[in-house]
């Protein structure tokens, strides 16, 4: 059984490094040219897939935000059982390296016990590999808690990922977290971009702060599909607090 106040959820939102593939230097419009022609082997345009895809790979994209959650749990009420506050706080910077240096000090703090996880719908393929690998482009000192990821055995893998959860050990599938709430009878309260509009609002709307509450609404759906899969009482819009 789980126990949600030792978990830090997590979602992260990137976009391509720069707003124009000419932006990029010589080299690395060469590099992405030889990328994209794996990725799109029918697409010539790698102006077009570097704008639309770039900001999936951490070698050509960056961090605009960071989507923290992290439960409290509540005092027990006569024949009720246990329930949870989420509250959420979101760093965002356009400064991917001070972005950085947050979450770091965030996990420093969190992590200090070691029954502590992340949490998230495939941050270990996803959003922890991208942390890190845009930690060391930065020049940024990994969290405590990541710094030896590499050499952990599996059971001590801080994370708990909802997508490997629903995987139950299977390689092939891949489930997004919309489809995941949606089968799971979970109202989604994301009703305005989906994932591939944000490079668009960030480059082209210059709107960080609509990216933001994208970010938060994920959070609050990872939440809500973790209490689900652990058979737990899904959040009331009262138990979840937004901190500036």
């Amino acid at each position: 059984m789980i126990k949600p106040e030792n978990l830090l959820l997590i979602d992260i939102e990137t976009v391509p490094f720069c707003k124009n593939y000419t932006d990029l230097t010589d080299n690395l419009q060469r590099l992405w040219d030889k990328k994209s022609q794996v990725i799109e082997k029918e697409n010539p345009d790698t102006a077009g897939t570097f704008a639309n895809r770039a900001g999936i790979y951490a070698d050509f994209g960056k961090i605009v935000c960071i989507g923290l959650g992290y439960f409290v749990k509540q005092p027990e009420q006569d024949n009720q059982g246990q329930s949870y506050t989420l509250n959420l706080k979101s760093l965002f910077s356009h400064e991917e390296k001070e972005l950085l240096q947050l979450f770091g000090q965030v996990c420093n703090k969190f992590f200090k016990n070691p029954d502590k996880q992340f949490c998230g719908h495939n941050i270990r393929e996803f959003d922890i590999p991208y942390i890190c690998r845009r930690s060391f482009i930065n020049q940024i000192a990994l969290p405590t808690v990541l710094v030896d990821l590499q050499s952990k055995k599996p059971w001590e893998n801080p994370m708990l990922d909802t997508l490997q959860f629903w995987k139950f050990g299977e390689y092939k599938n891949f489930t997004s977290i919309d489809l995941l709430s949606n089968v799971l009878g979970i109202e989604s309260p994301k009703d305005d971009i989906d994932g591939g509009d944000v490079a668009e609002v960030y480059w082209q709307q210059n709107d960080l702060q609509r990216i933001v509450t994208y970010c938060n609404k994920d959070i609050v759906t990872i939440a809500q599909v973790l209490m689900r899969l652990h058979s737990l009482p899904l959040l009331s819009e009262a138990e979840i607090n937004y901190i500036d």
